[in-house]
């Protein structure tokens, strides 16, 4: 009996170190299923994303509008603040610097603001604004407004003075410290907006008026006081040019040469560069500057005749802009 228990004892000493080995055997083999099913998500976590971004496909000079072929979209592993992903939107615009090739064109490096807002052949033009002459600050960018000037003689000849339409349907780009750039069109930010025109007053108004009309206005502005009367925007009555006169311009033109054609009217840059007097513009063009200069004969006091004179005691006093002389008659 006891021969038969050290027996079995000795059996099963012998399987307890079979099975260790056998475990120490699987413990120095290598996980290979596991490390290619991680290789596979290694890869991808290296790979970085890429976004579409519109670059200069040649270079861009400043101050010139960007054309469609001038653009192309690369992917990049960057993603500038105010890039475009479209070239179409970038088309057209202009640079306010000059762009190499390759380079991201970004929002802030193009034309924007209140110069956006001004149509072929027109200018933006501040004049001085008041509540009064503002509408009692309820005009608003974007509005349009009649221009009236209010001319005033001198004190001895008050009733020369004259009020005239200047300048019909013009459009307001600004007024006080609010554009049609900055307006926002949720309706707390206009409120706001408003409520802080009428806290600080509007000391000017932005007006969009052709290139030609720059001159009309600012000798108005310097010479008399401007009213702005605002209008419909559905009103389209405009008066009618050829009632009127063409006021004279300052520079004449040159003549045509001989054998070359009748050149036609000046306009637009071409009329504004041959400029307005003041006198004109009061006058209509029947000023000093319109006609040949008048003397002003003012009869004086007759003086005694001399003996042995042979002209008559008659003094006159001739006066030819600032100049006067006496002659006798």
């Amino acid at each position: 009996m006891i021969n038969l228990t050290k027996i079995l004892a000795a059996i099963l000493v012998l399987l307890a170190i079979a099975m260790g080995g056998y475990a120490w055997m699987l413990s120095r083999q290598a996980p290979a299923p596991v490390a290619a099913s991680t290789a596979p998500v290694t890869a991808k976590a290296s790979q970085a994303p890429v976004y579409p971004v519109v670059v200069a496909a040649k270079p861009l000079p400043a101050g010139v509008a960007i054309p469609a072929d001038a653009l192309r979209v690369e992917r990049l592993t960057i993603n500038p603040v105010g890039a475009f992903q479209d070239a179409n939107v970038a088309a057209g615009r202009v640079p306010v610097l000059d762009l190499a090739e390759g380079t991201p064109v970004m929002e802030n490096q193009l034309v924007s603001g209140l110069a956006l807002r001004i149509g072929e052949g027109e200018r933006a033009v501040a004049v001085k604004a008041d509540e009064v002459m503002g509408v009692g600050n309820r005009i608003q960018p974007g509005d349009f407004v009649d221009v009236f000037v209010t001319l005033k003689s001198d004190g001895k000849d008050v009733d020369r003075s004259q009020a005239r339409l200047l300048l019909s349907r013009k459009r307001v780009l600004a007024f006080g410290t609010v554009s049609v750039d900055s307006m926002q069109s949720k309706v707390g930010d206009k409120a706001a907006a408003q409520q802080a025109q009428r806290v600080e007053p509007a000391r000017t108004a932005v007006l969009a008026v052709t290139v030609d009309d720059v001159n009309r206005l600012s000798i108005a502005d310097n010479s008399g006081k401007l009213l702005l009367a605002l209008r419909n925007p559905k009103d389209m009555s405009e008066p009618d040019p050829k009632l009127f006169a063409e006021l004279p311009t300052a520079l004449q033109p040159a003549a045509p040469k001989a054998g070359e054609p009748k050149r036609a009217p000046l306009e637009g840059l071409d009329r504004a560069q041959a400029g307005l007097t003041a006198a004109d513009l009061v006058t209509g063009g029947k000023g000093p500057t319109g006609r040949a200069q008048v003397a002003e004969v003012r009869p004086v006091a007759t003086t005694p005749r001399a003996a042995g004179s042979p002209r008559g005691g008659l003094q006159v006093e001739v006066i030819r802009g600032e100049r006067s002389e006496t002659m006798n008659y």
